[in-house]
């Protein structure tokens, strides 16, 4: 039975190998060097030559005047983010159902292309405004406007929305495929008897649409969690620029230590905050998987 089964399932198999092969090489074997994180690193000695030091580097990352800082702008950011990503791709992905069915494709396929092309336009035009306190178009628009313009890279009080913005037309894209590509699976048969039982769009919606959509919606969000100690280096270091009066509101514990890393070059205190952000990590996963099998243990990852 074992042989049959083997060769009855080989092909599929040998499809996985490829992906089976670049998660070890990528995300198992570099496991080994969790040991830096626990050592006085010396470039010269290497990994297995260099010197114990004990708790030393978790504990100069946590001793830090900038630790308070830096773990609440990467919470919060990551829950905001988590929270109107979410909401944000849900509301497209059933806009877009309900204007597939009442509209037909020909017109739905406009509806879709036309704000994607609109919100591209409006969002580069903002983004493009903050590269430049004298020429960007935003200030040109204040100054036509007859206000003063504004020094986006030394006004902190703006960052926390820009980078809201920025993230959320990043990232809501993709979600909405995949809240999309679920909602399109859900049984007609129930919304035409809701239609049939005189159910208006909003509680086919509310009974329907968005119950179908809770499994998917608890798997993202337990692998947004998972991250939730990460953060997009691109857009809280390349986005502002490395601006020294934007930090107090950009800085995240990414971006930390990579500028920890640029100035001292302390690979260990730079791999103790690795090992920090995996382990909080992987114990929120198990927290909130937990919790979530509470309610519904087909909405939870394993």
């Amino acid at each position: 039975m074992k042989k049959s089964r083997l060769k009855r399932y080989l092909p599929l198999y040998l499809m996985l190998t490829p992906g089976i092969i670049y998660l070890i090489i990528n995300n198992y074997m570099p496991m080994g060097g969790i040991i830096v994180a626990f050592k006085n690193y010396n470039y010269q000695k290497g990994i297995f030559g260099s010197a114990w030091n004990g708790l030393k580097n978790f504990i100069f990352l946590f001793k830090t005047n900038d630790a308070w800082i830096i773990t609440r702008n990467t919470l919060c950011y990551n829950l905001v983010f988590i929270l109107l990503g979410t909401v944000g791709a849900i509301a497209v992905a059933v806009l877009l159902g309900e204007l597939k069915t009442k509209r037909g494709k020909k017109a739905y396929q406009t509806v879709i292309l036309l704000p994607f092309l609109v919100s591209i336009v409006v969002v580069s035009y903002i983004v493009y405004g903050f590269l430049s306190t004298e020429f960007g178009n935003v200030n040109h628009t204040l100054e036509q406007m007859g206000k003063d313009s504004v020094s986006w890279y030394s006004s902190p009080k703006y960052w926390p929305f820009i980078l809201v913005i920025v993230n959320l037309w990043k990232n809501i894209g993709y979600n909405t495929v995949l809240y999309y590509a679920t909602l399109i699976g859900i049984d007609t048969s129930y919304y035409e008897a809701a239609v049939v039982d005189g159910a208006t769009r909003w509680q086919r919606i509310r009974y329907i649409t968005l119950p179908s959509l809770l499994p998917t919606v608890s798997i993202l969000t337990l692998m947004s969690i998972s991250k939730i100690f990460y953060s997009d280096f691109g857009l809280f270091y390349q986005v502002p620029l490395n601006s020294g009066p934007l930090l107090d509101v950009t800085n995240t514990i990414d971006t930390y230590v990579y500028r920890g890393l640029m100035v001292t070059s302390n690979v260990g205190m730079s791999a103790a905050a690795g090992l920090y952000q995996s382990v909080v990590g992987f114990v929120l996963v198990l927290l909130a998987n937990w919790i979530v099998g509470r309610h519904d243990k087909d909405s939870t990852l394993f």
